[in-house]
């Protein structure tokens, strides 16, 4: 990659995960314990849609940093690390379909570049699921009461997650299904 590309890929992680992380404020908070509904997830599939999975993962790794920085709720290190650092850049493991997307985006066959979107903002949002669930067993397990906290930790973070990942997914396919050279980097 001459320094040219490289330069522009840097600047737009640092605009991306910026807009991440005005995307995260603007939420629809479900419970005081944390976990929101947000769009917070766009700008880390749209950078590793984009760029590749470094780029995603960099991004994504931003924007979890921004979020402790500006407002995390932080108990432990070890859990500032699972909710915010790890969360958020295995988001941008949905670059893993990237290689099919571009190639839907060259046939310019906007249902096969929607239905990848989909697939790798699944991918990423399960991931951040996974790790939201892990930190919950963790660190929260005192919520869940009598409840098994497997159980409890898995329907608190599906609460919120599970919306949060469709409405991504959905305007992520919106986006590229509609303006397809957005992913051309070139």
């Amino acid at each position: 990659m001459n320094n040219n590309k490289r330069l522009l890929m840097l600047v737009e992680i640092a605009i991306f995960a910026a807009i991440g992380l005005i995307l995260d404020k603007l939420t629809l908070s479900l419970w005081a314990q944390g976990g929101s509904i947000s769009l917070v997830m766009l700008p880390i599939i749209l950078m590793a849609f984009r760029w590749g999975l470094s780029s995603g993962l960099m991004t994504g790794l931003l924007i979890g940093v921004l979020q402790m920085i500006f407002g995390g709720y932080i108990l432990h290190w070890a859990q500032a690390l699972l909710d915010y650092v790890v969360a958020f850049s295995v988001v941008g493991f949905a670059a893993i379909v990237r290689k099919q997307i571009l190639e839907a985006a060259r046939e310019v066959n906007k249902t096969k570049i929607s239905v990848y979107i989909v697939i790798g903002t699944l991918i990423g949002g399960f991931l951040r699921y996974l790790a939201h669930t892990i930190g919950g067993v963790i660190f929260f397990a005192e919520y869940a009461g009598d409840q098994n906290v497997w159980i409890y930790s898995i329907v608190y973070n599906a609460s919120y997650m599970l919306p949060a990942t469709i409405i991504t997914a959905v305007v992520g396919a919106l986006i590229f299904s509609a303006a397809p050279r957005l992913l051309k980097t070139n």
